[in-house]
């Protein structure tokens, strides 16, 4: 991908180094649209049940008896009275690192950014840009608590899209899916879902799943997911237009998609596949939505909820 000398966008805030707060908690059912690790096997969608309540309240009481408001955690505060938070956000376009990693991802939101806003001028909208967060081990969203272990994700909650960039020595080593195309398709999948969230299709996912049964919410997220592959792809076909990719990069990003399909995943991690479980869509399902989006840069060629995927 020929993106060295291209525009940066400045809507990054750098928080490597900060540490993450209080740790602990993870992404929660209604939260981040998270690219799968695989680690463990797929996280399945839904609540932990009454277990997972039981736990809930047992933390929210311990941390109140160490001084400590939850509520205001919820809220976005640092929970600590008369504290100081534990993360301290830069501002929009404080990058405190300019390695060549930093300047790649800047380049890449930024081609998003001239995408998705000629898309959205052409049906007579305006496109909220995201903003981008570097994290280094561990961050806190809007959507709760998440670790390098949770892969890239996007949060509804802040409009934001979160990445450990470590995340791509492990997309190469692990996942077998090298190259800076590949690289770039994780970042258009996340912001594939900050679309989806100006349209209307997270929150209505969102809220429709608070009333599914497992397997109806696995079902409706992959669509929601497989959607984002196409909206990558668009992004993709737009690029390509502009004389940006390589030969070869269009193999990167469907290798990519190949390689964190959700029965992929679960071959590599526990040696057998669970259908009913997957919630991103298999490797096939991944690299057709992906391809097609690619092929047709037509956001009508991306309903994933009246086709069959």
């Amino acid at each position: 991908m020929r993106w060295r000398g291209r525009r940066q966008s400045t809507n990054v805030e750098d928080q490597r180094g900060q540490g993450g707060g209080f740790g602990g908690g993870g992404l929660g059912r209604g939260g981040g649209f998270r690219i799968p690790m695989g680690g463990g096997g797929v996280r399945r969608a839904g609540g932990g049940g009454l277990s997972g309540i039981i736990i809930l309240i047992v933390i929210f009481f311990a941390l109140r008896a160490c001084g400590i408001d939850p509520l205001e955690i919820l809220a976005g505060g640092d929970g600590v009275p008369g504290g100081g938070g534990q993360v301290t956000q830069s501002e929009p376009g404080a990058v405190k690192s300019n390695d060549e990693m930093t300047q790649f991802v800047s380049t890449v939101l930024a081609e998003t950014e001239d995408v998705w806003s000629g898309i959205f001028q052409a049906e007579g909208l305006t496109y909220e840009e995201p903003t981008m967060v570097l994290f280094s081990g561990q961050t806190r969203s809007a959507c709760g608590f998440a670790s390098s272990a949770s892969g890239p994700f996007y949060c509804p909650g802040d409009h934001k899209l979160y990445i450990d960039l470590t995340f791509y020595d492990q997309l190469e080593r692990q996942f077998g899916a090298a190259g800076d195309f590949a690289q770039a398709y994780v970042l258009a999948h996340e912001v594939g879902h900050h679309v989806q969230n100006l349209t209307g299709v997270l929150p209505k996912f969102n809220q429709m799943r608070q009333s599914m049964v497992e397997a109806q919410a696995n079902e409706m997220s992959m669509r929601v997911e497989l959607q984002a592959d196409c909206f990558a792809g668009i992004w993709g076909h737009f690029t390509d237009q502009k004389g940006l990719l390589d030969a070869g990069d269009l193999e990167e990003a469907l290798n990519a998609a190949q390689q964190i399909g959700d029965d992929t995943l679960q071959r590599r991690t526990q040696g057998y596949v669970v259908p009913e479980s997957f919630n991103h869509g298999t490797s096939e399902q991944r690299v057709t939505w992906f391809n097609r989006g690619f092929q047709s840069g037509k956001l009508e060629d991306c309903d994933t909820f009246n086709n069959p995927i």
